[in-house]
């Protein structure tokens, strides 16, 4: 906050300032021009009410979104601006935009994030932590839901996809669920012994840890590999991450030489603010997210023994 991140932060203060009072202008003017039209048309016009109000209400939406555009558009410059600060002073790289990488395949593939028909990725961090790659990207995905005049669009997921690089291939794949996810007979038959991706068999794994079983379910095609790599510590490991990104549903999956990690949760990595007293908050927020992916990623080393070989 003292070098040129605090500097940066400290030449947008104009310009969020401006962006507020571009704002109040825009609000002004559609309270003194389209309010009074509205009302017109509501009154005047020979047409049934209630299509009148839907119209009314579309109306004001727009409105109100052409009036918040100044303060969104200077959100986003300060919050790219401060995580690439961050970044730097890490030596990662940051872009807002990306493209779907092989994390979020594996994640679609073996079941991390539920099935969707859109998806909006964005947040792209990628380099090294503890001495192994990685890569974390934002996903907010949604799905049509409904029928006729109910279809709407539903958010299924939103949260983190992280890949973290072990170093070296694992033997066979491993998944980590939430426990009750696989179940056969809706429920009222157990856990099933197999599940199947994509035409990839992997079978259930009997953990000894009776606390383990009630959280979390495993499935590998390895399940000797599978009983190393998994157990109540990991699972802590992945509580303790899910608690630092105030998420729900974590979830874990090991398979070649990656570790791919889903964690549901609001919208992070939120930087930007159009308040600059509130830039030192969103920074600590920001490198607190990212310290927890840090913490992680030297637990797995240690875990495993090795670091990543390039």
């Amino acid at each position: 906050m003292t070098g040129p991140l605090g500097q940066f932060l400290e030449e947008q203060r104009s310009a969020r300032a401006d962006a507020k009072a571009k704002a109040w202008r825009r609000l002004w003017m559609s309270a003194i021009v389209a309010a009074p039209l509205m009302l017109a048309f509501l009154i005047f016009v020979p047409f049934d009410f209630v299509p009148k109000l839907w119209a009314c209400g579309f109306v004001a939406t727009a409105i109100f979104g052409w009036t918040r555009m100044p303060i969104g558009k200077a959100k986003k410059q300060v919050k790219i601006g401060i995580n690439e600060g961050i970044a730097a002073a890490l030596g990662m790289t940051y872009s807002h935009d990306g493209e779907q990488g092989r994390e979020f395949k594996l994640a679609k593939r073996f079941g991390l994030i539920p099935s969707h028909s859109r998806a909006h990725l964005e947040d792209f961090w990628s380099g090294e932590l503890e001495g192994h790659t990685f890569m974390l990207h934002e996903a907010h995905l949604r799905k049509r839901r409904g029928s006729g005049k109910n279809r709407r669009w539903v958010t299924v997921f939103r949260g983190a996809i992280i890949r973290i690089g072990s170093g070296r291939a694992f033997h066979g794949t491993t998944l980590v669920h939430r426990a009750g996810q696989h179940e056969s007979w809706f429920g009222f038959g157990g856990k099933k012994d197999s599940v199947d991706f994509s035409g990839h068999r992997l079978e259930a794994v009997n953990m000894v840890h009776p606390d383990f079983e009630d959280r979390f379910d495993v499935w590998s095609d390895d399940q000797v590999e599978a009983r190393y790599l998994v157990d109540p510590l990991y699972v802590e490991r992945l509580l303790a991450l899910e608690d630092a990104f105030q998420g729900s549903g974590v979830c874990s999956l090991f398979v070649e030489g990656d570790i791919i990690v889903a964690v549901r949760g609001g919208n992070m990595f939120e930087s930007g603010s159009i308040n600059p007293e509130a830039d030192r908050h969103m920074v600590e927020n920001c490198a607190r997210q990212l310290a927890a992916m840090g913490h992680l990623a030297k637990q797995v080393q240690e875990r495993l023994g090795f670091k990543e070989e390039n």
